[in-house]
């Protein structure tokens, strides 16, 4: 989505709010497409004495696959974007503000990049998540595998005077 920021530029205390959802179905993350549902994002452009500021909120239901235990979960992701804008950078290494495209900004492409930056890198079903026993493959939040534990094999030769 495109914001002609014509008006707001020269009128300090200006505000344009937006709301859209961003389609990003086509993201791939370590071989899955979590963002299936649509991002809601919601936010607006403020002229603050001059400099202007986009403040924005995005938001969708995440479907993933737990790293411990391979079981699918959804998960409600929020994401906080705050920028500054500006038509010129004189230092070309600042990363921290959005360079306007003329009098418009792309603020679709500046909340999805920042939503997709944002993705965790690790994702759990819970933070107490069990896994997998790496023996029998099952898992154990529904509960202890029947394996026998491992014996230790510094302990074996100990463990044959307990078998006579």
């Amino acid at each position: 989505m495109r914001l002609n920021l014509r008006e707001i530029i020269v009128t300090p205390g200006a505000v344009l709010p937006f709301a859209f959802q961003l389609d990003l179905s086509d993201q791939e993350f370590g071989g899955e497409h979590p963002i299936c549902e649509p991002v809601r994002v919601t936010g607006q452009v403020c002229n603050r004495a001059g400099a202007l500021e986009l403040q924005a909120e995005a938001a969708t239901n995440l479907h993933l696959t737990c790293d411990r235990c391979a079981a699918p979960f959804v998960r409600e992701k929020k994401l906080s974007y705050e920028t500054l804008l500006a038509t010129e950078l004189e230092d070309e290494e600042n990363d921290e503000i959005l360079l306007l495209d003329g009098d418009e900004l792309d603020v679709g492409e500046a909340v999805a990049t920042a939503f997709i930056l944002g993705m965790d890198t690790k994702n759990l079903c819970s933070e107490d998540c069990k896994g997998l026993c790496a023996s029998c493959g099952a898992n154990l939040n529904e509960g202890p595998c029947r394996c026998k534990p491992a014996a230790d094999p510094r302990l074996a030769v100990l463990a044959q005077l307990l078998d006579k």
